[in-house]
């Protein structure tokens, strides 16, 4: 599609950052939206149709944390659409969409030279970067912070371009006109978008965008629970009616024989330096539906009529792999155990005298250890890819699909231009779809095989090569005075450098085993974020003891605050009991200065009716401020938590049956959206907290199915409270907080039921 001048001004907005003016466009990438028929594009986010509807980009996946609706809603509002006239199109990949916040959290991942940038937006070293890279990762909870200018300058400069044409029918000066559910309105004049659009167009956009007076939020009865929401999800409606489309559902209609799509599934060696030397095909030869089989050095794929032929021609196969060094908990355990007591620590923080502080033989030393976790998303790796005329299709979740691109082209020898990708929608993703190896193997069985493939894998296989979250060993160590105070802190955490191995394989294609072995000893900040605590300490040290364990791990769902929050807090809980003090006074009195984490603490105390977590009372307390700097201040968007939770005895034993929640996370645009996913948070960490353990035995997972990991089902989910505090302040994304709150929040109610202290995640794994 032609690109004007006109087009990339309207596109980005003047102040967007992203399509600054024609010298700033990326000659090299196409322009990322091409209207239809009877639509008329303003520049990269937005499309009007003649019947007037509203089409948004989107380029972030939709993973059910709703980003297909809050953006939009973004757009919609700025614009002056109507709601019910505003649809998505999932947007490819373009230097338009770059996630600037993004990039500037994960330079330790992609750029680990340069760490002193992170958090430097507006470096321009890191915007080249991640326009050069077309980065637009969907992670960390950046949507809205990355996503909310540009969308909201984009809507608004077409909306003084809709003006325009309508004033100019009018005689009018444009600025005496309005936008309201899809029309321009001046006095008892209106005329609908779609009418509009053609003429809008040729008009030159403002230079500075004219933004309406106040930022999309809701405040007062909008945030209460039972209110009906005014900007519905637009994906409810398909995924209520099944026509929504998941990774595993994509079918398309064969232009000939060759053209028809078969169906694979896959075999991978055990976890470790494994590789496949044996198997018999004769077995599964008169299996029907079942056509052949495509090998490579670490995996084995069949592929047939159908999935269910697949899969039984591989179990009847049974390929067998050679595996030198596989992955063995007890080993793992052991090295996290010895990187513990003797290993070399990196200082991520510290303050005061540091460790110097704290004597010998402090008030309080604990040890934790914390499982491997695994992501257990409802829909496992799926991936459909076709190769024709010299280029690679791809049908596939992904939250990096750049780097996925990448990861195809080199694989196939194709140019990135050469591998095209169709976004859909993951079936939950918990930062599962990151990694993107299945996406690479569906591109070499097609090109194998001769024909269209859509690869899944079963549940086993999501177990045994879907990289878990890692595993620690923790001790927490406090020197308190007479009152309680906090004369001297110190965390200690033995675990690999996940963050860094998981950059060098997203960003430098490398194998697990050669971002294994290149992150050895390497310190990973990212992995401690979150340890540094909210609470007044004299003195304060925070340590990383990089450990090599064997086993590639990957990031999950509430990131590094999901266990160094579970760490601190009921480290902290220990401490008020030591000092003879009730928890949330205690808690209160070492939160010098941080308002906004106190008012959660009080409000939801007081709204659970918190009863001082005395024995045998079942109550737990725990809060979480997460988006804080270095040293523990807040950040410019940061978000704060309280949690109580309440454990009861059951027919089935000890079970969570109350969370109450506090939130303060800034201005709200979406409440039903902020709540879904301060539900799903909570519901992720119940799965956390009171699962089964992910051990390994000769490479092999003990975990294959989502009934062995004991998960919550409906009858274990406790009944969930959420109150919102109305605030000002900067947006910060609900999808993560919740987790890191919920784990010590139970640790802690289950403490106050029992009498008994579990220092380990899962909770029960340790007890025996």
């Amino acid at each position: 599609m032609p690109v004007s001048r006109r087009q990339l001004l309207v596109g980005g907005g003047i102040g967007a950052g992203l399509l600054l003016a024609w010298w700033a466009w990326p000659r090299d990438h196409a322009a990322p939206l091409d209207p239809a028929k009877g639509e008329t594009g303003f520049g990269a986010w937005l499309r009007i149709a003649e019947d007037g509807m509203v089409t948004v980009a989107v380029p972030q996946l939709e993973m059910g944390q709703g980003v297909t609706t809050l953006l939009p809603q973004i757009a919609a509002v700025e614009l002056g659409a109507d709601w019910r006239m505003v649809a998505v199109e999932p947007a490819p990949t373009s230097a338009a969409y770059a996630n600037f916040p993004l990039a500037a959290r994960w330079v330790p991942m992609w750029r680990p030279a340069i760490e002193a940038m992170a958090d430097e937006e507006s470096d321009v070293a890191l915007r080249k970067w991640a326009r050069d890279e077309r980065f637009d990762a969907t992670a960390d909870g950046t949507s809205l912070a990355a996503y909310e200018t540009p969308l909201r300058e984009a809507a608004a400069s077409a909306r003084a371009m809709l003006c325009m044409a309508a004033a100019e029918r009018w005689e009018i000066d444009w600025q005496q006109c309005r936008t309201e559910n899809g029309t321009v309105r001046h006095e008892d004049k209106a005329v609908g978008f779609g009418e509009l659009a053609a003429e809008a167009a040729q008009f030159d956009p403002p230079k500075v965008p004219p933004l309406l007076p106040a930022s999309s939020g809701e405040a007062g009865e909008a945030l209460e629970p039972e209110t009906v929401p005014a900007f519905p999800r637009l994906d409810a409606p398909s995924k209520a009616t099944g026509s929504y489309v998941f990774a595993g559902d994509v079918r398309f209609v064969p232009d000939s024989d060759a053209d028809r799509m078969v169906f694979a599934a896959i075999r991978h060696g055990p976890v470790g330096d494994a590789e496949l030397t044996r198997f018999d095909p004769a077995p599964a030869r008169k299996l029907p539906g079942y056509l052949g089989l495509v090998k490579a050095k670490r995996w084995l794929a069949a592929y047939g009529t159908n999935w269910w032929a697949a899969e039984q021609a591989l179990r009847r196969i049974a390929p067998g792999f050679d595996t030198a060094d596989p992955v063995d908990s007890p080993r793992m355990v052991e090295a996290l155990d010895a990187g513990l007591r003797r290993g070399d620590a990196h200082e991520i923080m510290a303050w005061g005298e540091g460790e110097e502080a704290l004597p010998d033989r402090p008030t309080l030393a604990l040890r934790y250890d914390i499982a491997p976790a695994p992501h257990a998303t409802l829909e496992t790796a799926s991936a459909t890819a076709r190769l024709r005329d010299g280029r690679c299709e791809i049908w596939a979740a992904s939250q990096a699909p750049e780097q996925m691109r990448q990861a195809v082209a080199a694989q196939l020898g194709l140019s990135v231009e050469d591998v095209i990708h169709y976004p859909v929608g993951a079936g939950s993703s918990f930062d599962r779809r990151l990694d993107h190896d299945h996406a690479v193997e569906a591109a070499v069985i097609a090109r194998e095989v001769g024909r269209p493939v859509q690869l899944t894998w079963s549940r086993w296989q999501e177990s045994l090569a879907g990289w878990p979250r890692a595993p620690m060993a923790a001790v927490l160590a406090a020197e308190i005075d007479a009152d309680g105070r906090i004369l001297a802190w110190k965390t200690r955490i033995a675990m690999p450098a996940t963050n860094r191995e998981q950059g060098r394989r997203l960003f430098e294609g490398a194998t697990p085993w050669a971002a294994i072995d290149a992150s050895e000893g390497e310190v990973d900040t990212l992995a401690m974020e979150g340890a540094v605590p909210p609470y007044a300490a004299q003195n304060l040290v925070v340590q990383h003891v990089p450990v090599r364990i064997g086993l590639p791990t990957a990031r999950q769902r509430g990131n590094a605050p999901a266990y160094t929050c579970f760490l601190t807090e009921t480290f902290v809980d220990e401490l008020a009991r030591k000092a003879g003090r009730e928890p949330l006074g205690y808690r209160i009195q070492l939160l010098e200065g941080r308002i906004r984490l106190i008012e959660c603490l009080t409000r939801v105390t007081r709204g659970a009716v918190w009863g001082g977590g005395l024995p045998a009372s079942g109550e737990g307390l725990a809060c979480l401020q997460m988006g804080q700097g270095e040293s523990g201040e807040e950040g410019p968007r940061s978000g704060h938590i309280a949690c109580v939770a309440r454990v009861r005895q059951g027919e089935g034993g000890l079970r969570a049956t109350e969370l109450h929640f506090t939130c303060d996370i800034g201005r709200i645009p979406n409440a039903e959206l902020a709540r879904q996913q301060i539900e799903g948070g909570a519901i992720f960490a119940l799965g956390l907290a009171l699962g089964a353990p992910l051990d390994y035995e000769n490479g092999l997972p003990d975990l294959g199915t989502l009934s062995a990991m004991r998960l919550p089902g409906m009858a274990a989910t406790p009944e969930i409270m959420i109150e919102f505090v109305e605030s000002e302040a900067e947006p910060f994304d609900p999808g993560e907080i919740s987790v890191g709150v919920t784990l010590p929040a139970i640790a802690n109610a289950l403490f106050a039921a029992t009498g008994t202290r579990l220092r380990t995640l899962p909770l029960f794994s340790g007890v025996t």
